[in-house]
């Protein structure tokens, strides 16, 4: 009895020592950095698991958003995140110079320019210095209420009158196209520069959709994200060689390469995010090929289907149509409004954005919705899908004009819409149709994350 009392209490330390053992194997281990994120970091793990859900339930119409490639998240996500490398190209180490190059190589093709523009990287933004422009720059938009298109005579008088140093040739929920040409031709005569923003456009330039800025412009602005479908980054193109001729017949040069280089670096950031060079560089090769410019086709299909077809359940576009990726919709002559019709819409996993529609007074209550097709048609949406996506986000607008009816404000409208058992039941109907509907087309990226 002795002895068996003895192994019990040997086996028991055994095991509280064993125990023991795992514990301090388990909390002291030592670092690999191997580690998976699903083992070092769950709960992040299950919330990125979480959005990737979010994702492929819903419909994605933000005309700002897409889904990046599997490979460019690869690039983004590799060892180039460890390496410094301040200062401008050529005076960087071996490798990181490589990339550059490699880089530098890819940010040219798509959009056809060589030797007359050149190209800085811009890896995040500085928002605080928003506020400079407020200093330095009145901005004065020229729109025809009726018609929602640029009124270029306006234009051209107005800037005759102020003379202005820069012309800033822009869209972000402009759904037709620029006549770049003409706001050229009105630079050269002020002597002013021209800047075209593409940052949502850029896809559609590379993929030769559209009319490209670079023939005319001297400053060319984008992101990397939006329609060009690529990690997030921004770039400036500036134009080097000769500007004009003075009175004598003398070559004025460009001299924007020292002010846009200075002004990105040390001005307002730092070293480079190499491994967001990368990302970018991989989808920049990636829109120089057939296949992209058969997406950017798609894409066109894609948001004049959906234009169509909300035309013929008798909604008011903006501009009557679209010539690109985007449509904005003119809810004022149903009664509803941009902010409204955004939250219901978000409750059915429907994504778009309130935008404001010519001659609205408030930004926080704006007129319309602006919806763009490049998210969804890189998820294999055909011009059939997205007139059933226009029938959900209808159904949608209904919702959101029955409960308008039923309350004043919109923090009463949104919190009826969760209270009113009969509303959230309608609601929750249809987000199950539109996630039963969304889920099957496929994703890009991680399968999982």
């Amino acid at each position: 009895m002795f002895l068996s009392v003895m192994m019990l209490h040997l086996k028991q330390n055994s095991s509280s020592h064993s125990r023991s053992s795992a514990a301090v194997s388990d909390d002291e281990r030592s670092w690999t950095g191997q580690e998976s994120l699903s083992q070092d970091d769950p709960e992040m793990w299950e919330l990125l698991q979480k959005e990737k859900d979010r994702q492929s339930r819903g419909l994605e119409l933000i005309a700002s958003e897409n889904f990046c490639s599997r490979a460019a998240l690869e690039a983004q996500g590799s060892c180039l995140n460890n390496k410094y490398s301040e200062g401008y190209p050529g005076k960087r180490c071996v490798c990181i110079l490589c990339l550059l190059i490699y880089s530098k190589t890819h940010l040219k093709t798509p959009f056809h320019i060589f030797d007359i523009f050149y190209c800085i990287f811009i890896y995040y933004l500085i928002y605080s210095f928003i506020y400079v422009y407020y200093y330095l720059f009145y901005f004065i938009y020229f729109f025809t209420p009726e018609s929602g298109l640029i009124d270029y005579d306006q234009m051209e008088l107005t800037a005759r009158l102020f003379r202005p140093k820069l012309i800033i040739a822009g869209t972000s929920a402009y759904a037709r196209l620029i006549d770049y040409s003409r706001i050229k031709k009105l630079c050269t005569e002020l002597n002013a520069y021209m800047l075209a923003d593409m940052a949502h456009i850029s896809g559609l330039v590379a993929g030769k959709a559209i009319p490209s800025p670079f023939k005319h412009a001297d400053l060319v602005t984008t992101t990397t994200h939006k329609s060009l479908r690529g990690s997030r980054a921004g770039l400036i193109f500036y134009r080097k060689g000769v500007r004009s001729l003075d009175k004598k017949g003398k070559e004025v040069m460009y001299d924007l390469e020292e002010k846009v280089n200075f002004s990105v670096f040390p001005s307002l950031q730092g070293g480079p995010h190499n491994h967001a060079i990368a990302g970018v560089a991989v989808a920049l090769k990636q829109a120089t090929t057939p296949m992209f410019r058969e997406y950017i086709a798609q894409v066109l299909k894609n948001s004049k289907a959906m234009a169509e077809a909300l035309l013929k359940k008798g909604y008011t576009l903006v501009s009557g149509g679209t010539d690109n990726h985007l449509v904005l919709v003119d809810l004022r002559p149903q009664g509803m409004d941009g902010a409204r019709a955004e939250r219901v819409l978000e409750l059915l996993s429907i994504t778009a954005n309130k935008n404001t529609c010519p001659g609205d007074k408030s930004a926080l209550t704006p007129g319309g919705l602006r919806l763009g097709s490049p998210a969804l048609t890189s998820r294999q949406f055909k011009e059939a899908d997205f007139q059933q996506v226009v029938d959900f986000f209808d159904q949608g607008i209904k919702i959101s004009l029955d409960v308008k009816k039923k309350t004043k404000k919109l923090s009463d409208f949104k919190s009826f819409l969760l209270e009113d058992s009969e509303t959230a039941s309608r609601i929750a109907d249809l987000r199950r149709r539109v996630e039963a509907f969304a889920r099957p087309f496929p994703m890009p990226g991680f399968t999982d994350h």
